[in-house]
């Protein structure tokens, strides 16, 4: 920036000299002077010649700073690309991608072994709510052509209390229950291998 502004003193000393020159240049016109007046010209055509030489430099000091502006903005950012790097292998080291790629694949698969249980589930309980209907409508069936045929059809058994007919069903269920549940294991020990 010093030399830039010498540059710029520089040019505003040769415009002054020049202005003088150029006065003086026409005072010798006035007298008629030629030969002094071609020697002035000629020194006004140097001044200027100078005065463009030295825009030509300032030019050339100012593509220079930038360009050095340009090379320092670009160490701050491979400064600041190289900090984050180091960052990003410190979290590579503390996340250890391997294991949680191993964790989600387990992750994965209890999710699925946890779907298929849930439908195994679900058939299931569809299955033994069926079953109770069935016994049940039976039960019902029985009472029915116990009472309309006045003890001719049917079975005295099925007139019982509720809470005994309940107790009746619940064996029965409780029993198929547990199998159901062996059954159950063994298809989730299959699943597992």
């Amino acid at each position: 920036r010093s030399e830039q502004r010498g540059i710029d003193r520089n040019i505003n000393h040769i415009k002054r000299e020049e202005l003088k020159v150029k006065n003086s240049l026409k005072e010798a016109a006035k007298k008629g002077d030629k030969d002094v007046c071609k020697i002035l010209a000629k020194e006004i055509v140097g001044s200027q010649r100078a005065v463009s030489k030295l825009y030509a430099s300032k030019a050339q000091i100012n593509s220079v700073v930038m360009q050095m502006e340009s090379q320092a903005s670009m160490v701050r950012m491979s400064k600041g690309i190289q900090a984050s790097t180091d960052v990003m292998k410190l979290m590579n080291k503390l996340t250890k991608v391997s294991e949680i790629s191993q964790t989600m694949q387990e992750l994965s698969k209890e999710m699925t072994k946890a779907g298929i249980m849930e439908e195994i589930m679900e058939d299931t309980m569809a299955m033994s709510d069926d079953e109770e209907m069935d016994d049940i409508a039976e039960a019902e069936v029985e009472k029915i052509l116990f009472e309309v045929t006045k003890g001719q059809l049917g079975t005295d058994t099925a007139i019982s209390t509720p809470l005994v007919q309940e107790e009746e069903i619940a064996g029965p269920a409780e029993v198929s229950s547990e199998e159901e549940e062996d059954d159950l294991q063994s298809r989730l020990a299959a699943l597992r291998s």
